[in-house]
């Protein structure tokens, strides 16, 4: 059994989405912290992925945390909210309480606890002003919530502006591409004690896809979001956990 047992609970952010790899399947930052984290620390690195697009911040606890704890992790990481902020009556409060579960349980376990914040997408997105007020407000609500709590490692992304210029996210404008994904995954490493790769920080610029315009957007993207709401669908409906089990993160040959 390896010394590190890392799992990753949380929706699309965590999941991966936006980097996709050639075969079709994410990686994402998670997936890269435990690639990094074998690497710096010359360990093999026990690694699970949970998270599933789509999902609510409750949803997420009650569906996620405890399968996750059942794995006997030394190391858990959580957000969440994300998917909460962009529906019409957001409750801070209510988030916020989804992450003193997460809080009371990983103390109960003896399980090392990351909390990560999620990046802002609002200056790109429809409604981008609501959405950067309620993400301020929960970035703060959260923040503040941890001031007592040295003990619990954080990476926090909101206020992270180049991260929320266009050249860290993916067409939909929502889910960051591999350039945001891997410069999240180097705030979680550094969280740690470790050095992340180098360049990890903000890798070379992708090449420029056509943004699309405001018709095309809204009828490729937007359109279908609005559909599951009012369906009362998820885009997580029947998706399984990418890596449900154990999978070994090996230190690179020297």
């Amino acid at each position: 059994m390896a010394s590190v047992r890392y799992v990753a609970i949380g929706d699309s952010f965590t999941e991966g989405v936006g980097d996709e790899l050639p075969d079709g399947r994410v990686r994402g930052w998670a997936d890269l912290v435990a690639e990094g984290w074998a690497g710096a620390s010359g360990e093999t690195i026990e690694y699970a992925n949970l998270a599933i697009r789509g999902k609510l911040v409750w949803p997420i606890v009650e569906q996620q945390l405890e399968p996750a704890l059942a794995l006997e992790p030394t190391h858990l990481s959580f957000n969440g909210g994300g998917n909460d902020m962009l529906r019409p009556r957001t409750s801070v409060s209510h988030i916020v309480a989804a992450f003193e579960r997460v809080i009371e349980r990983c103390d109960e376990e003896g399980v090392q606890l990351i909390v990560l914040s999620g990046a802002n997408p609002s200056a790109q997105l429809p409604l981008s002003r609501v959405i950067q007020r309620r993400g301020d407000v929960l970035s703060a609500a959260v923040a503040k919530h941890l001031d007592e709590r040295p003990d619990i490692v954080r990476a926090l992304n909101w206020r992270d502006r180049e991260l929320s210029t266009p050249g860290y996210w993916s067409d939909d404008r929502l889910h960051m591409n591999a350039r945001g994904h891997h410069r999240v995954a180097a705030r979680v490493l550094t969280a740690l004690g470790y050095e992340p790769p180098a360049g990890w920080w903000s890798l070379p610029a992708l090449p420029e896809s056509v943004r699309l315009r405001d018709a095309a957007y809204y009828r490729q993207h937007v359109g279908p979001w609005v559909r599951r709401r009012v369906t009362r669908t998820s885009s997580g409906d029947g998706r399984e956990p990418k890596y449900g089990s154990w999978t070994r993160f090996e230190p690179a040959a020297e």
